[in-house]
């Protein structure tokens, strides 16, 4: 396959296999065309033509990868903002490392609080960090300081401490009780599911009742009856709902609502089962 080269200085355009390129005509053709001087003026861009291509190829050659002497060259990274605040990151955490390893060394189970300070500022190199850094071994469980003494080996505190205070073991009265406490636990969670159920029977015979009452009375009012002889009855029974309400909460306690409802039988299923 031939290659073409361009001088943009002449304007002269040849073939780098010119055996290939003319053997075939349509090449010859185009390789003709394009070396007469009125294609080659159109073809070549002058003034600010010429600077805006300049600047595109740059523009496009600058983010691409460029092949020199057989070295891939890739595209130059834009620097991280965050490189510096990672770096701080890294050698605080250098830092920490390097001081838990320097307490690994001490043969000592305990040392003086002033001890364990001084130690922190000289492998921190300041005195802030090194009070920081005390009181993240602390939290963190690396050491365990009680009073003016840090503990170097927390294990061994446990240890101490677990063969103080063992673990209580029950005796059979104990483990006795404890199987009773939970075959009640068990019986009371059956008793709140079939309270919870006889609960919500009622709500729900409750709701069938309204749904029949309001049906009598729209029959009632357009059918049977009139307007002016069902007003007296609904604003009775209205004033009848009213005083019941009143008196639930007076009896329980409790807000007149659904919920305050619900809770209320609930509670009373629960004492009776």
């Amino acid at each position: 396959m031939p290659y073409c080269f361009i001088n943009l200085g002449g304007g002269e355009i040849f073939s780098y296999d010119k055996i290939t390129t003319t053997s075939d005509p349509r090449r010859f053709l185009h390789q003709s065309l394009a070396s007469s001087p009125e294609i080659q003026r159109s073809l070549i861009p002058t003034g600010e033509k010429l600077c805006e291509k300049l600047h595109e190829m740059d523009v496009i050659t600058r983010d691409r990868m460029r092949l020199i002497n057989g070295t891939l060259l890739l595209p130059r990274a834009p620097p991280r903002s965050e490189s510096v605040e990672d770096a701080r990151k890294i050698l605080r955490l250098t830092q920490l490392e390097t001081l838990k390893s320097r307490i690994r060394k001490i043969e000592k189970s305990w040392i003086l609080f002033a001890e364990f300070i001084e130690i922190c500022k000289e492998t921190c190199l300041d005195n802030d960090q090194g009070m920081e850094f005390a009181k993240k071994l602390d939290h963190s469980g690396d050491v365990i300081v009680l009073g003016n003494v840090v503990f170097l080996r927390p294990n061994q505190v446990v240890q101490a401490m677990q063969e103080l205070m063992p673990m209580h073991n029950p005796n059979d009265h104990e483990k006795e009780r404890m199987k009773e406490l939970e075959e009640m636990e068990d019986e009371k969670t059956s008793i709140d599911k079939k309270a919870e159920l006889l609960v919500r029977k009622e709500v729900w015979f409750g709701l069938g009742c309204l749904v029949i009452q309001t049906t009598a009375f729209m029959r009632f009012t357009f059918w049977d009856l009139t307007w002016d002889v069902m007003e007296p009855i609904c604003f009775y029974l209205t004033s009848a709902y009213f005083m019941a309400t009143y008196f639930f909460f007076l009896k329980t306690s409790k807000e007149p609502s659904f919920q305050g409802f619900f809770q209320a039988r609930f509670s009373t299923k629960q004492n009776d089962l």
